[in-house]
């Protein structure tokens, strides 16, 4: 009993003093009105980000960065040379802009190339039919294929009416409901109809409005399944097949595409970073993806997303900051073929998933932004709602549920909190995966207002003396 009451005498010697020095009480006894207090603090600063992003010398820099970036290099789809060329652009702008650790992190990706495309209809009367095949669809043979069409409106429709499906091209002409709910017709519209004897599938574009233009995008075979050739139409011939075939008159289809799916292409994760002054080992990620489908110029899905996280950083460094946590921008590759690159990414760094205070991705296009989107423990949100308020100069101070992004839910479901920037984002699927996604979507003063969010969060959140709670 003495040893061991003796023994303990310079622990508590040693206890006292760390809590009369202040070391023990900031971590055990910090209140809430303690970090309300300390994000308050950055009022000033949140105000001199707002200013250079938006009035500032850095007013619609991203928005040229980006311009520049697409004229020059173009679309990029996964496995392309023009990737290629994209990651080595931004390699050396990275470099350029002064930022810490660029560099390229190797990943495998898909490589498939659409080829020449052609669609016909035969029947009642010759009408050219504009066609994008999916990603990853097979090719027809070289003389293509000609059959009857079958049209439907949902895939229970197509079970009910299986037996007339055998042979023919099921054309999918189901109402847009959401992305999230008709995205499935695309993604499995291909194995359903073949399930049923199908010799192809052309699925009416996922989109909210249309002026004539398909939309392509990635779609899922599976196993003991044939694979059968697969098409996005625009919505206007989607919807003018249903009625001819509502009157009982035949309709028929040439189809021809030389779709061709090659072994996986070396590609890379393009990361920066401003390393941080106290805590280093800590990670703040702000990212968006660099590869796009190869039809317009990627400039909404997702260069806006790419750049804006790259301008974070920029604005960040160009007052002077010094964040005490590591901000880290990754531009990730594969995203459109399901988040390839991230989850070589995640399983590459998820050993150090306690260093990961919080993973924000921007992939719904940089118009007027509305506030943020979070996911994350109770305690984290509170804190959240109080850095959203160092945005009232510019009227952004809204946190919304559910944070989300292929390429950060890995680590969101393993408990990382997760942010993704919400914006007016009415018009975003009438460009979606279509030639319309060009500069002319982007607007240089949004895109300067996404910035200043996304710089503002970024930066306090890396800066605060403790992670957010998990």
């Amino acid at each position: 009993m003495k040893m061991k009451y003796f023994c303990l005498i310079p622990l508590f010697s040693i206890l006292f003093s760390s809590l009369c020095a202040g070391k023990y009480v900031h971590k055990n006894f910090r209140t809430f009105e303690d970090i309300r207090r300390e994000i308050s603090s950055y009022s000033s600063v949140a105000s001199s980000i707002i200013d250079l992003a938006v009035h500032g010398k850095a007013q619609n820099r991203s928005y040229d960065r980006l311009a520049h970036f697409v004229d020059t290099i173009g679309n990029r789809v996964s496995g392309s040379k023009n990737l290629d060329l994209a990651i080595k652009y931004m390699y050396t702008a990275l470099q350029n802009d002064g930022l810490d650790n660029v560099h390229l992190e190797p990943v495998k990706v898909p490589h498939w190339e659409r080829g020449e495309e052609f669609a016909m209809m035969r029947e009642p009367r010759n009408q050219s039919i504009s066609i994008l095949g999916l990603g990853s669809s097979v090719g027809t043979p070289v003389t293509g294929i000609t059959a009857e069409v079958l049209v439907v409106t949902s895939f229970a429709e197509l079970h009910r009416r299986a037996a007339e499906a055998r042979g023919k091209i099921v054309v999918y002409n189901q109402p847009f409901v959401s992305y999230e709910e008709t995205v499935k017709y695309r993604s499995f519209g291909a194995v359903e109809a073949a399930r049923v004897g199908a010799v192809a599938s052309l699925i009416r574009s996922i989109a909210s409005f249309s002026i004539y233009s398909p939309h392509t995008g990635w779609q899922d075979y599976q196993d003991n399944v044939p694979k059968i050739p697969t098409a996005c139409i625009a919505v206007e011939d989607a919807e003018m097949m249903f009625r001819i075939a509502s009157r009982g008159t035949k309709i028929v289809i040439t189809l021809k595409m030389g779709a061709k799916n090659y072994p996986d292409a070396d590609s890379f994760n393009t990361v920066a970073e401003i390393v941080g002054s106290k805590y280093p080992e800590q990670i703040v990620l702000v990212s968006g993806h660099l590869d796009s489908w190869d039809v317009g110029q990627g400039a909404m899905d997702d260069g806006g997303g790419a750049f804006i996280s790259w301008e974070a950083l920029s604005l960040i460094k160009n007052l002077g900051l010094s964040p005490k946590r590591t901000l880290r921008l990754v531009m990730w590759t594969g995203e459109e073929q399901g988040g390839v690159g991230s989850s070589q990414y995640y399983q590459l760094h998820k050993v150090n998933i306690s260093d990961f205070d919080i993973v924000m991705e921007s992939d719904t296009g940089t118009f007027l932004p509305l506030g943020l989107q979070f996911t994350g423990s109770d305690k984290a949100r509170a804190i959240m709602k109080e850095v959203m308020m160092l945005l009232q100069p510019i009227n952004i101070t809204s946190l919304y549920e559910h944070g989300e992004g292929t390429d950060i839910e890995y680590w969101m479901k393993a408990g990382v909190p997760g942010a993704s920037l919400l914006d007016d984002f009415r018009k975003y699927f009438w460009f979606h995966h279509s030639q319309g996604d060009t500069m002319t979507v982007q607007d240089p003063a949004q895109m300067n207002l996404c910035a200043a969010v996304w710089a503002v969060v970024s930066y306090v959140i890396a800066d605060m003396e403790e992670m957010l709670p998990r």
